[in-house]
C-alpha cells in the first residue's frame, strides 16, 4: 500500500503547534523549579534531626514513585474538587508534575549530599559557619554539580510526560498535536512533526542547562 506524505496543512497548523510547545516549554520550566526547590528542601529533611519528618518525606517518596502519573493528576484534577479544592487544568497540571518530580529527585539530590566528604561540614563548622549556611553555601552547590547530569536528564523527562496532562485538556504540544490531525486527518504526518518538535526542545533544552551549569556553577564546580 503507498502512502503520499503531505504536508501542506503544515503552515496553517504550525501556529496551534507552536502555541503547544510553548506551553509545554512553560509548564517544564515552572515544573523545574519548583520541583528542585522541594527536592532540596526533601532531601535535607531526610538527613535532618527529625525522626518523624524523615519518616513523612520516605512515605511521600515512596506513595508518588509507585503509583502512575496519570492516576496523580486525575486525583488532584478530579478528586480533590469532592473536598472542595478545585483547580484549573494548568494549576492542576503544574501541581501534579512538581510533586511528582520531587518525589524523583529528591532521591537525585540525596545521592548528591551523600556524595560530600563529612569533612568538609565539620571544617565548615569549625570555622563558626552556621548550620545553614554550610548547607546553602558549601555542601549543596557542590552537590548539584555532581547530579547535574541526572538532574537534567529528569527534567528532560518531566518535559515529556507533560504530554500526559492533555488527559486534562491542557493545550500542550501533544494535545495541540491531536486535534490537528483530527481536523486534518493525516496522523502520520502530524505525530512526526511533534516528534521532531520533541526532540528539538529536548536538545535545546539540554544545552541550555549545561550552558546554565558552566555559567552559574563556576568551573571549579564543573
Amino acid at each position: 500500500m503507498r502512502y503520499s506524505l503531505d504536508f501542506n496543512w503544515l503552515w496553517d497548523g504550525m501556529g496551534a503547534l507552536a502555541y503547544g510547545a510553548g506551553t509545554t516549554l512553560a509548564l517544564t520550566v515552572s515544573t523545574s523549579v519548583l520541583g528542585i526547590v522541594l527536592s532540596i528542601l526533601g532531601a535535607a529533611a531526610r538527613r535532618g534531626p527529625y525522626p518523624w519528618l524523615r519518616k513523612a518525606v520516605g512515605l511521600y517518596v515512596e506513595i508518588m514513585r509507585n503509583t502512575p502519573f496519570l492516576v496523580q493528576l486525575f486525583f488532584i484534577f478530579f478528586g480533590l474538587p469532592s473536598l472542595g479544592i478545585r483547580l484549573d487544568p494548568i494549576t492542576a497540571a503544574v501541581f501534579a508534575m512538581t510533586l511528582n518530580m520531587a518525589a524523583y529527585t529528591i532521591e537525585v539530590v540525596g545521592a548528591g549530599l551523600d556524595a560530600i566528604p563529612r569533612g568538609q561540614k565539620e571544617a565548615a563548622q569549625a570555622l563558626g559557619l552556621r548550620p545553614r549556611l554550610v548547607f546553602f553555601k558549601i555542601i549543596l552547590p557542590q552537590a548539584i554539580a555532581i547530579i547535574f547530569p541526572a538532574l537534567t536528564s529528569q527534567i528532560i523527562i518531566m518535559m515529556l510526560e507533560s504530554a500526559v496532562v492533555s488527559q486534562i485538556s491542557v493545550r500542550e504540544l501533544a494535545q495541540e498535536a491531536d486535534l490537528l490531525q483530527s481536523r486534518t486527518f493525516r496522523s502520520f504526518e502530524t505525530y512526526l512533526v511533534a516528534t521532531l518538535i520533541y526532540l528539538s526542545m529536548s536538545a535545546a533544552l539540554r544545552r541550555l542547562l549545561f550552558a546554565g551549569k558552566r555559567r552559574f556553577l563556576g568551573a571549579g564546580l564543573a
